[in-house]
């Protein structure tokens, strides 16, 4: 009885072994925008996180508030730098140094602190698009952190870095082995590259196979994802290439190894797909590159020229409805779970293939259940395009349009739509539902099939201005695409 008894004990520890072995994809971790007219509660988001059994999570700036909710959960956590501050650290060490104080030192505790591992110094600052505007002032500004964090004595744990966009490297015959860092920016990524790897800090690059699609028309579908069969890409030294995410992955180690630095760690701090604004963005493309991608890093399979584990921040954690439209309407639907932290979609974090659905966000509270809706009287329609334009251009319409998640409504329902989104961003507000007098408050749930006419969530965080530079940017777009359905 006692070897029994002995043998059920192994056997159960094993077993308990085997559960949290397989409860996360080693090295996982979220990227949390907060780019939302009503973010969630910093202290929702962080139960989620622990509920989904998320140890790694990035963020875009370093809000106190959210931050501070990290605090003894033992989330590794990266803080970032918007690229508007990138001037003030790179003509400054002191305010390199009062920022360091404020953003990171300020956390840190022997018990209880916030496991701060890098401090992201800027956002995909070398985008082509950006024309330059942060080329100069991006590396002081690495420069200026990594010494503020060396000599608060946090350097050694605390690395600073930049993510950049894979755009920085290139390959002119599309095969890894030809990558190389582009040519306007080589030199200036060779000394960043150098003296990261002097720091022992990481390669931060973000990879969006969704987006080698989405720009080109022309590209194989199949090699957007993983095991799906596409033609592979040969290269040297008899590697093959059947998807386009561990393509570009080995372009950026050919083009680090150029640069003297071989085998400099490298990070995905981005890589995702989105639900909605394409006709490639929908749930069921997301799921289906998801599922490969958890299941490729949990099998540590790395790349042709990376073997092994593979760390990724999956990109993101929830819609934002703030954010630019210029990339395309894609960019408010990033999120594996909706605005009010309800998950989308089966989502195994183990990448084991089980079908089960993420935990939700738990404590959120809605609004009213009340709805914004196109009068059943109203007859002109050629008036009504006009107040859908204005609904749209201060909201987001970017799940109306062909190929869209609602994309079946019509005319009056696409009306109505665009009417909701107004009023619940203006958190109901009686004023908000008006447009002239063609617009009426109902109590029915105004949703169609798989078009969701969305609640709102209270939100105590400060809210962005509905009027800001975002909403500018997007209704140039969004008023082109509902002029249509109006004239």
């Amino acid at each position: 009885m006692a070897r029994t008894g002995r043998f059920i004990v192994i056997w159960a520890v094993s077993m308990v072994v085997i559960v949290v072995a397989v409860k996360h994809v080693q090295g996982l971790g979220v990227n949390w925008g907060t780019m939302a007219s009503h973010p969630l509660n910093p202290n929702i988001v962080v139960n989620l996180l622990k509920d989904n059994g998320i140890k790694k999570v990035k963020l875009f700036d370093a809000d106190d508030w959210t931050v501070s909710s990290l605090a003894g959960t033992g989330i590794e956590v990266m803080v970032g730098i918007p690229n508007d501050q990138l001037k003030k650290f790179a003509s400054s060490y002191d305010d390199a140094k009062d920022w360091v104080k404020e953003n990171v030192t300020k956390h840190l505790r022997n018990s209880g602190g916030v496991d701060i591992r890098y401090v992201g110094v800027g956002n995909e600052p070398f985008l082509s698009s950006y024309n330059g505007t942060f080329m100069k002032l991006t590396f002081p500004a690495l420069k200026n952190i990594q010494k503020a964090l060396n000599e608060a004595g946090v350097g050694d744990k605390i690395k600073a870095t930049v993510p950049q966009n894979a755009d920085v490297y290139e390959s002119p015959s599309n095969t890894p082995s030809d990558g190389n860092f582009r040519k306007d920016i080589r030199d200036l990524m060779v000394q960043i590259v150098r003296f990261l790897n002097d720091n022992n800090s990481p390669f931060l690059v973000n990879i969006y196979p969704f987006l080698s699609l989405y720009e080109n028309p022309n590209f194989p579908r199949d090699f957007a994802f993983f095991d799906s069969g596409s033609k592979p890409i040969n290269d040297k030294n008899n590697l093959q290439y059947d998807n386009v995410f561990d393509a570009n992955h080995d372009t950026l180690v050919w083009s680090l190894k150029k640069t003297g630095v071989p085998d400099m760690k490298v990070l995905v701090g981005e890589v995702g797909w989105p639900t909605d604004g394409d006709k490639n963005a929908n749930i069921d493309l997301a799921k289906k590159f998801y599922d490969g991608l958890l299941r490729k890093l949990a099998k540590k399979k790395g790349t042709p020229l990376r073997p092994g584990h593979i760390e990724a921040y999956l990109f993101s954690l929830f819609d934002e409805d703030m954010k630019s439209v210029a990339p395309g309407h894609f960019e408010r639907h990033w999120g594996i779970f909706r605005y009010d932290g309800q998950p989308k979609f089966s989502m195994d974090f183990s990448g084991q293939g089980h079908e089960k659905m993420p935990v939700a966000a738990k404590g959120v509270q809605y609004l009213e259940n009340k709805w914004c809706v196109l009068d059943s009287d109203a007859k002109n329609m050629s008036a009504v395009g006009t107040e859908v334009n204005y609904a749209c251009a201060m909201s987001d319409c970017t799940s109306l349009g062909p190929d869209r998640s609602c994309k079946e409504l019509g005319e009056r329902d696409s009306a109505s739509y665009a009417f909701n989104m107004y009023f619940q961003m203006n958190d109901q507000s009686v004023e908000a539902c008006d447009f002239s007098g063609l617009a009426t408050i109902v109590t029915q749930n105004a949703s169609h099939g798989s078009c969701l006419f969305p609640i709102q969530i209270e939100s105590s965080a400060e809210r962005l201005g509905i009027f800001g530079s975002t909403m500018v940017v997007a209704a140039g777009a969004l008023m082109s695409l509902f002029m249509f359905m109006f004239m």
